[in-house]
């Protein structure tokens, strides 16, 4: 039996799964639902995902200093790749996503501090 992380819809689950022509017996497992890691937000500009997607590129860092309109994320969104754009200039305090992460809609990808 091996175990997968699975993300659909942005949950998470645990599942396990017996390979086909097996001889063990174990008995099937249900999908639970794991906890999602969930980082503190930080106090400033928070930029939202504009819709669900799933996160192709991050180009800024903690400790960038980027200027209003500035690409941040690359969003795929319906097989289109989508710029997420910085809604002021400043600092990048913190990131809150990973590359290959789905997101939905208002979830926060980033904070600048002006």
């Amino acid at each position: 039996m091996k175990r997968y992380n699975i993300t659909v819809n942005g949950k998470t689950y645990d599942v396990a799964v017996e390979e086909a022509g097996s001889d063990s017996a174990a008995p099937i497992q249900t999908a639970s639902p794991a906890p999602a890691p969930t980082a503190p937000i930080a106090d400033g500009t928070k930029v939202s995902a504009p819709m669900p997607g799933t996160i192709l590129d991050i180009k800024v860092s903690v400790g960038d200093t980027v200027s209003e309109g500035a690409p941040l994320f690359v969003l795929e969104a319906m097989k289109m790749e989508n710029d997420v754009n910085a809604p002021c200039s400043g600092k990048v305090v913190s990131v809150n996503t990973t590359k290959g992460s789905t997101v939905e809609t208002g979830t926060v990808l980033a904070v600048i501090q002006g």
